[in-house]
């Protein structure tokens, strides 16, 4: 190439959108083996309501008391902060 821009002669043209031909150039693209582009539901699972994360810094002692009451009751350590959390802020 010797610098000349070959594509400063072009210009834009409005495009025609009525349902009729998007539905048109959608098949003529099908039909050459264009697929669909349009985005597709993430797949995977949907998020969890809970998605704050906290990291707090405790002691050894404070921490493995936290682990060990909630596997006694069966729930989550986040599951225990937040009932820990509704006592302390309801008083």
């Amino acid at each position: 190439m010797n610098g000349s821009n070959r594509l400063a002669g072009l210009t834009a043209r409005p495009k025609e959108t009525s349902a009729e031909e998007v539905r048109r150039v959608d098949e003529v693209g099908e039909a050459r083996g264009f697929l669909d582009r349009t985005p597709r539901k993430k797949p995977g699972r949907k998020p969890s309501p809970r998605t704050y994360q906290l990291h707090p810094k405790v002691f050894p002692r404070v921490g493995e008391a936290i682990a060990a009451e909630a596997e006694r009751l069966g729930i989550t350590q986040g599951q225990l902060i937040e009932r820990m959390w509704d006592t302390y802020s309801s008083n």
